[in-house]
């Protein structure tokens, strides 16, 4: 597949298969972002990969999942990550200012996984003291958001934005459809 269609069948993974990821995996995942654009070249970001039995279970608890379709939607036992990436930004190295180092990380990541057929959720929607004091992780690390992790076990599908509503939503078989903007909507102009 291209690149241009690899990225656009890219969806937020909400539903994973128990396969467990490995150590190595997170690692080459991890490497992506590692050597995403940072501003000025400054590197603030720092990741806690989570990948035992154990500890993915006690994640679980502290991330939100689909916003607009939660509860219902939310993965079950059975369809859970099988391993977490925690994005933190150590504020030693940058006070502030590293949003976009952080998308630009996350993408990476997501793309690397997607490439191992490995789905993702990125989410901000989390309980950053609770996952802090889980994994220990210490104040001068800022934690920005978590990746949940794990072989996909839905596909779920782009949808066109209809009246303005862009709310993913449950369709036929229990697909999961996606609305996005239509380029007509997004580009402005070309000049």
């Amino acid at each position: 597949m291209d690149i241009y269609n690899f990225i656009k069948s890219r969806r937020t993974i909400r539903k994973f298969k128990q396969d467990r990821l490995t150590k190595e995996q997170l690692a080459k995942y991890i490497d992506t972002a590692r050597v995403a654009p940072s501003a000025a070249n400054i590197q603030p970001l720092k990741y806690v990969a989570v990948v035992s039995r154990e500890m993915t279970e006690k994640m679980f608890p502290l991330v939100k999942w689909a916003g607009y379709l939660a509860p219902m939607y939310n993965p079950k036992e059975g369809e859970r990550p099988t391993a977490y990436v925690v994005v933190c930004a150590d504020t030693t190295i940058r006070k502030s200012g590293y949003d976009m180092d952080i998308g630009a990380a996350v993408e990476n990541m997501m793309l690397c996984a997607l490439a191992d057929n490995v789905g993702a959720c990125w989410m901000a929607s989390i309980d950053r003291d609770g996952i802090r004091k889980l994994l220990d992780i210490p104040e001068t690390l800022e934690i920005s958001c978590v990746v949940a992790l794990g072989y996909l076990a839905e596909t779920p599908k782009e949808a066109e934005v209809e009246n303005g509503d862009i709310k993913y939503y449950l369709g036929e078989s229990d697909t999961l459809y996606v609305p996005k903007r239509a380029m007509s909507e997004i580009v402005i102009k070309t000049v």
